[in-house]
C-alpha cells in the first residue's frame, strides 16, 4: 500500500482499477462485488502473456507498471494488484511513486492466516516466483515471528485454472502432489497465495480436510479495500455499478469461467494491446 494514500471524496465515483496476469483477479473482483456491491470495477487481464509466475523480477515490475499506468489513465481512484507475484514483486516499489493507492494482496492474505492458525503452522501454495521471493514468510513472522511457514510452489495449478479444469483429476492428481509435503509438516492453515486458486476453493478442501482453514486472498484483499475507502469517503454513493473488462488478448473460455464460477455480470468486454 501507498505510505501516503492519495484518496479524497471526489474521486468516490471512479472506478476501482484491478489487474491480474489472466482470468484468477476475477477472484479479487468478486470478492469486492460482495464487500462493496456499490463500486464500479475496470478489470485488465493479461491474457496475452499469462502466466507470471515464472517470470523474471524486472520483467513482473514492467508490466504491473504498464498496466498501472493504463488503469490511471483510465481514471482508476485506486488499484488493487490481484496478482499474488505482482503483489510480492512489483507493488512494494511501485506504490512508493503512484499518483493513487495501489495496493496487493499479500499483507492481508498473510495477517488472515496469523489470526486462523491454532498450532502455528501454516502452510502457503502460490506460483514459483511468489514462492521464491518469500513474500508470505516475510510477512507472516513480521506479524508474529514464532510461526513456522512451509511454501511449495505449484506451477502447473495456473494453467490447468486457466484451462476451466477446476474438478479434474489431472488437477486433483497435482493437488495431492503439492499438498502432501504440507500436511506432512501438520499444517492447521493453508494460505491460497494466488488469486487463480480460490477457483479450486472446494477441491482443496476435501483434499486438506476439516482440520485444515484455508485463508482466501482474494477475500481478505476485498476487506483491505473498504478499510482504506471508507475512512477517506471514496466509497461511491451514486448506486450504479458496473464491470469493465480490457483483456491483452482474445479469451474464449474468460467470460465462462467468469460467469458461471464466480457468478459476475461484465458489462464490457474490449482487447486492449501492451508491450511485449
Amino acid at each position: 500500500m501507498s505510505a501516503e494514500p492519495k484518496l479524497d471524496a471526489t474521486s468516490s465515483e471512479r472506478p476501482i482499477g484491478v489487474f491480474d496476469s489472466g482470468i484468477g483477479g476475477l477472484t479479487v473482483v468478486a470478492a469486492l462485488r460482495r464487500t462493496l456491491p456499490g463500486e464500479k470495477i475496470l478489470y485488465l487481464g493479461d491474457t496475452a502473456r499469462v502466466p507470471y509466475g515464472g517470470k523474471s523480477p524486472e520483467t513482473v515490475t514492467r508490466y504491473s507498471k504498464e498496466i498501472s499506468d493504463l488503469l490511471v489513465a483510465e481514471g482508476a481512484k485506486m488499484i488493487v494488484a490481484a496478482c499474488n507475484t505482482a503483489s510480492a514483486l512489483a507493488v512494494p516499489s511501485l506504490a512508493l511513486s503512484y499518483p493513487v493507492p495501489l495496493v496487493g494482496v499479500i499483507e492481508p492474505g498473510a495477517a488472515a492466516a496469523v489470526l486462523a492458525t491454532r498450532n502455528g503452522k501454516i502452510g502457503v501454495i502460490a506460483t514459483r516466483a511468489t514462492i521464491n521471493s518469500d513474500a508470505y514468510g516475510k510477512a507472516i513472522r513480521a506479524l508474529d515471528p514464532a510461526v513456522s511457514v512451509t511454501a511449495v510452489a505449484c506451477p502447473l495449478l495456473v494453467p490447468l485454472i486457466e484451462e476451466g479444469l477446476f474438478d479434474d483429476e489431472i488437477t486433483r492428481t497435482m493437488l495431492r502432489r503439492y499438498l502432501d509435503p504440507l500436511l506432512r509438516a501438520g499444517i492447521d492453515t493453508l494460505v491460497l497465495g494466488c488469486t487463480h486458486y480460490p477457483l479450486l476453493k472446494s477441491v482443496i478442501a476435501r483434499l486438506c480436510g476439516k482440520r485444515v482453514t484455508l485463508v482466501d486472498s482474494a477475500e481478505n484483499c476485498a476487506l483491505a479495500v473498504r478499510a482504506l475507502l471508507a475512512p477517506s469517503g471514496c466509497l461511491s454513493q451514486a448506486g450504479h455499478p458496473r464491470l469493465d473488462v480490457l483483456l491483452t488478448d482474445s479469451s474464449e473460455g474468460f467470460l465462462r469461467i467468469a460467469e458461471r464460477s464466480l457468478d459476475l455480470t461484465i458489462d464490457s468486454l474490449g482487447i486492449r494491446e501492451l508491450g511485449k
